[in-house]
């Protein structure tokens, strides 16, 4: 930057392009081993079918859900903390409400289509799918509720209640198969003996890593978009200093704006006292310079010697 160029207002841009474009191109990559795998290499199953191709996606993405709103509540936690209290904190928690709240939709999506096909229904009021739909009712609220609120200070200490409730509900969503009678197939791989094996194993072990690098880049363009908007606030806010400052200026005594000289123009005392002469003005004239103020009391007698 040279010297004559005014410093840039607000947070600095986290992370290089030359990172978040490594990172994009990597996820890219990972996806199109995932479906090159999950479509063409890895067999059918032998209960499920061709339908066993869907769970190579519906694990990665509830996943990353809670992976999204833990993130949330741990920038929340750490912004609460007075120690630790940071405005990156506040950031990290939103970027992660967001991004996990996209992939909580994609959740219930994929979970819908394979209910429909397995259940025979799109949708039914089971535990675990009833608390997934409250997470991302719930992620919706701490978004709508940190566009309602101006103040920042109120905004994040809002939001950080809102997020550890979604912390807790995630809890109880994960364990909600083992505590209720529930449709929702239990855990398949976090057992000592997993029924998956082979290439179905290798294709979900890839869309977790694939899905995984997703929701990385995903996080770091959210928490850059949540860096700039603060430095356009404080633009803004910049901008309009400057232009308060100026208007007061116009008013100022000696001001560009009041088409007076000045108070020491002036000479003598009393209501008889006249307008010094300005530079290079016609003898026997009083001179009106630039920001004058007139005499207490009335108008300035403009050529009254």
């Amino acid at each position: 930057m040279r010297q004559d160029e005014p410093a840039s207002l607000g947070p600095a841009l986290p992370f290089r392009p030359l990172t978040t474009r490594a990172l994009g191109w990597s996820a890219l990559a990972a996806l199109a081993v995932t479906a090159w795998w999950g479509l063409w290499v890895s067999p059918p199953d032998v209960v499920q079918g061709q339908l066993v191709r869907i769970l190579y996606v519906h694990p990665a993405v509830a996943t990353m859900c809670y992976v999204g709103f833990g993130l949330c509540a741990l920038g929340s936690l750490a912004w609460l903390w007075p120690r630790t209290r940071s405005p990156r904190w506040d950031r990290l928690a939103v970027a992660g409400a967001e991004v996990g709240s996209v992939f909580c939709l994609a959740t219930l999506v994929t979970g819908s289509i394979w209910g429909r096909a397995t259940w025979g229904v799109w949708w039914t009021w089971d535990p675990r799918l009833t608390l997934t739909a409250i997470l991302f009712a719930m992620s919706l609220g701490y978004l709508a509720l940190r566009r309602g609120i101006d103040k920042p200070q109120a905004r994040s200490l809002a939001s950080s209640v809102v997020a550890v409730l979604m912390a807790l509900t995630v809890v109880v969503d994960h364990y909600a198969t083992s505590w209720w009678n529930s449709l929702h197939q239990g855990t398949t791989l976090l057992q000592p003996n997993p029924t998956v094996h082979g290439w179905q194993l290798a294709t979900m072990l890839a869309s977790f890593v694939a899905f995984g690098l997703v929701f990385a880049w995903m996080m770091v363009h959210r928490y850059r978009v949540e860096v700039m908007e603060e430095r356009y606030e404080d633009e803004l806010l910049q901008a309009a200093l400057a232009a308060r400052r100026s208007e007061v200026a116009l008013l100022e005594p000696g001001g560009p704006g009041t088409g007076w000289a000045g108070r020491e123009d002036w000479a003598g005392d009393g209501p008889g006292r006249r307008l010094a002469p300005a530079p290079g003005s016609p003898p026997g004239q009083a001179g009106v310079g630039a920001g004058a103020l007139p005499p207490a009391g009335g108008r300035p007698e403009v050529g009254v010697r």
